[in-house]
């Protein structure tokens, strides 16, 4: 086991991993911006070491600061979080040239599964099924018409080395098309580095499944059952995440966990991460991504199998097999997750930033709360908006679901905007209440309210 390992991450994915560390017998180094001096994940690591002002370029994304952040405190591993580095085999190959370890999995599978073409031909090699699309990135709009044509409207322009939700444009006919694409570049190089674009079938009213999975550096890899993320905002991001997915019959289940684990085991893949399927009204999945990390929402994953997910991250990368079958993993109960964020759902989900005032969260049995504020934080405009992850645990579904809306009832925060009173009225809904969601079921629960205002 690892005595000291460096956090490149700050927020409540720093604390998360400092906690797992703490539970080890790890030593923590926390890295942070001058403008996250007085934040938690600085006060609870053993060491701290400040990589630079408050832009994440600056800071958080700055790769020599971070790197001799390492080498001064003599941390042995790097673990990345989400976000920033989590995603860069550059990053990762630095870390293992520098002789230490990178929590996570190697740079060759990162590579993989980052480029979206490489990551879908790597999919139908293992017998997954993929949604069709053009064979590659189309190099100019002149291909990406083409592609279209042949595989039919409507289309999803993606960002090759997109993820997250962002770097995606959805087109219903030619001439949208055309008006789109430049602007699809556009975005992609500015939020990844490359304006490569794919062209892709788009599934109408699907649901987000994903699967996922861990697997030791001796080769032995798991599923770890799927999780529900079909309720996404307008970018396609993920507000709200469940373990397990809703409405699975046991053979879907299986079909789906057995695809996302040959999906990881094509590309050699250890440590954490989560295979991403498109799941039609049909029964029929497809596989949309890989993302090669921890994600924002493993805790539901955690409370239904009753793993910590970081604390193996870091046993995996130490070293260490995982000593049970894929038979002794059992789910019980359901959990759901809501993400708690600095946005004003009154003014188009706009960032909201000062001090947090009040700071009351909900506790109660089956409840847990991942975060990094408290009264008095200060909600910064260079960051995430996330402040915090709400998970509820029932016995069954609609047990979590109740659980969940007392909590959100429960949760007092004054001082900024929050989604909090946006989160209550969507678990009111009674499609949600149903479990009867979908990736449009968001834009639609908007749309029912603007006509009722």
């Amino acid at each position: 086991m690892f005595t000291k390992v460096l956090v490149a991450n700050r927020g409540e994915i720093a604390c998360r991993v400092m906690r797992a560390c703490r539970e080890l017998g790890v030593k923590s180094v926390a890295v942070y911006s001058q403008a996250d001096e007085g934040s938690r994940h600085v006060s609870m690591a053993d060491e701290k070491v400040c990589i630079g002002h408050g832009t994440n370029t600056e800071s958080y994304l700055n790769l020599a600061n971070v790197l001799m952040a390492a080498e001064v405190t003599g941390a042995e591993a790097i673990h990345p979080g989400f976000g920033y580095f989590s995603e860069s085999a550059d990053f990762a190959d630095a870390v293992r040239s520098l002789g230490l370890k990178f929590i996570g999995p190697s740079p060759e599978s990162i590579r993989a599964m980052g480029d979206k073409a490489l990551a879908k031909a790597a999919a139908t090699g293992a017998n997954v099924p993929v949604v069709g699309g053009s064979d590659g990135a189309v190099p100019n709009v002149d291909k990406a018409l083409e592609a279209a044509a042949k595989i039919g409207y409507p289309v999803l322009l993606k960002a090759v080395a997109g993820g997250g939700g962002r770097g995606i444009r959805a087109v219903e006919d030619a001439e949208e098309l055309k008006r789109a694409f430049e602007i699809a570049q556009a975005e992609a190089l500015a939020s990844f580095g490359s304006d490569a674009l794919l062209v892709e079938k788009r599934i109408v009213r699907p649901r987000h499944i994903e699967v996922q999975v861990l697997g030791d550096e001796q080769g032995k890899l798991l599923h770890l059952y799927e999780r529900e993320c079909s309720v996404q905002n307008l970018r396609h991001q993920k507000i709200i995440e469940e373990a397990p997915g809703n409405r699975l019959t046991e053979e879907a289940r299986r079909e789906i966990c057995e695809a996302a684990v040959r999906a990881a085991a094509s590309v050699g893949y250890y440590n954490a991460g989560t295979v991403e399927f498109l799941y039609a009204e049909t029964g029929d999945f497809y596989f949309l991504e890989m993302n090669t990390r921890i994600q924002v929402e493993h805790p539901v994953t955690e409370e239904v199998t009753g793993m910590d997910l970081v604390q193996w991250q870091i046993r995996i990368a130490s070293g260490e097999s995982l000593p049970f079958e894929q038979a002794d993993v059992r789910l019980q109960g359901h959990a759901i997750e809501a993400r708690i964020t600095a946005q004003d759902p009154e003014n188009d989900f706009a960032p909201s930033t000062g001090v947090i005032t009040v700071w009351q969260p909900p506790g109660f049995r089956g409840v847990r709360l991942d975060t990094h504020v408290s009264s008095g934080f200060v909600v910064s405009p260079y960051y995430d908006p996330m402040i915090a992850k709400l998970i509820v645990r029932g016995e069954d579904r609609a047990d979590a679901v109740r659980r969940l809306a007392v909590a959100l009832e429960e949760f007092r925060i004054e001082g900024i905007a929050t989604n909090v009173p946006f989160l209550r009225r969507l678990v009111a809904h009674p499609d949600f209440q149903a479990g009867a969601v979908h990736t449009g079921f968001v834009p639609s629960f908007l749309q029912e309210s603007l006509v009722e205002a």
